[in-house]
């Protein structure tokens, strides 16, 4: 809902009330009139131009500046048609006008439609009316001048910087959402398409001959990528409505059957032995930045070298921890890899976890290897296996043999 719609809603409100309390006042003074009958008939056509016109003030589209020169013509026209109805001794005593306080209605309809700019142009007209009414400025008109007219400027004022504030809240959201969608896409693109050509342009370099050639072309592409991905607009979703994608599957996932493809010779997984239950999105992802910290295991401890993956269902939290026996990583290498568009821990890994609500840490000691703990918290209702202890479940190799 607008920031402005409460204010065409008090408006409505407002213009209600103040007819009727027009009219009720009209009522009191009839005996005191000297034209009571004009007087009836402009009563008359405020009460019905109210009712009519209801419609007109829900919202700024219906709120139509020939609507707005209409209204502000009936406030008008009833202020200086007072001086003909009413006696002059009323008048110059102080005597409400004929609208009364309903006038200051068609001016906040002004405010709210066009801001303080319009609500200074219409106050001033009816400014203008009142002293005309009078006959001569007096305290009392004066202030009533300055009171609408101040109100209404100052209310004009609030709608446009309530205006202002909601369009820079709603260009902040879709700069959010774009710049995830644009961290999903690299996360995407590095689990790939940088993965390949980085492995082309290592055995490239390797093999020699025209092989070293097309190992030096992946490595350009590979840096051009790096570099596009790292301030590319975002491109739609695969899988979001609308664009025909797969879409994601229902019901929990089991954690322990996306990990189970990792498992090798060289790879140890241990998890419960119960399923490891999660909503489908976040076990997929979890699994992607496991996926990822393994790559890195293989790319930067050498093809040689072990990994262990741990998982712990715990009652708040799902753990996953991935261990390697490699040469450990020099102290700001990571920023030093962000900085270069390298984006294997800054977005395959903690952006998954970030964007699940969770926290990825790494630690890592030169000579001692790497380990990556990922963290998933679970919410209220989440998805958890019949019969898996409180306290964590019992644990099983990928060949099977129990682990405690």
């Amino acid at each position: 809902m607008s920031v402005e719609q409460p204010l065409w809603r008090a408006l409505l409100a407002y213009r209600l009330l103040t007819a009727a309390y027009a009219v009720a006042l009209y009522v009191h003074a009839y005996g005191h009139l000297r034209h009571p009958l004009p007087g009836g008939v402009y009563m008359a056509l405020l009460a019905g131009w109210t009712l009519a016109t209801i419609g007109r003030v829900r919202n700024a589209e219906r709120c139509t500046r020939a609507f707005l020169a209409a209204d502000l013509t009936v406030a008008v026209g009833g202020i200086l048609l007072t001086r003909y109805v009413d006696t002059m001794e009323r008048v110059e005593s102080g005597a409400f006008t004929l609208p009364s306080i309903w006038t200051a209605g068609a001016v906040l309809a002004f405010a709210v439609k066009g801001g303080w700019r319009w609500a200074a142009a219409a106050s001033s007209l009816v400014a203008a009316a009142d002293l005309v009414e009078r006959g001569s400025p007096s305290r009392d008109t004066l202030h009533n001048v300055i009171l609408v007219w101040v109100a209404s400027i100052a209310i004009g004022y609030v709608v446009e910087v309530a205006r202002a504030s909601e369009r820079t809240l709603a260009r902040a959201l879709q700069i959010e959402a774009a710049t995830r969608e644009r961290e999903r896409l690299a996360r995407d693109i590095h689990d790939g398409v940088l993965q390949v050509l980085a492995m082309v342009q290592r055995r490239g370099n390797q093999a020699g001959g025209e092989a070293a050639e097309l190992g030096r072309l992946a490595g350009e592409q590979e840096a051009a990528l790096r570099t596009l991905i790292s301030a590319a607009p975002p491109a739609p979703r695969p899988g979001a409505p609308g664009d025909g994608g797969p879409a994601a599957p229902d019901g929990p996932q089991d954690l322990r059957t996306l990990l189970a493809p990792h498992a090798s010779p060289l790879v140890t997984l241990s998890a419960p032995g119960t399923p490891v239950l999660l909503a489908p999105h976040a076990a997929a992802e979890l699994a992607a930045a496991v996926g990822a910290a393994l790559d890195n295991v293989h790319q930067h401890a050498g093809e040689r070298a072990h990994a262990w993956i741990l998982v712990e269902d715990e009652p708040e939290a799902v753990l996953v921890t991935v261990r390697d026996d490699g040469p450990g990583i020099a102290e700001g290498r990571i920023v030093a890899a962000a900085d270069e568009g390298r984006l294997g821990v800054a977005q395959s890994i903690r952006g998954r976890l970030r964007d699940l609500g969770g926290t990825a840490e790494l630690l890592s000691v030169p000579g001692q290897g790497t380990e990556v703990e990922l963290r998933l918290p679970r919410g209220p209702g989440e998805y958890r296996a019949p019969g898996a202890a409180e306290s964590g479940a019992a644990l099983t190799d990928a060949d099977g043999r129990g682990r405690t």
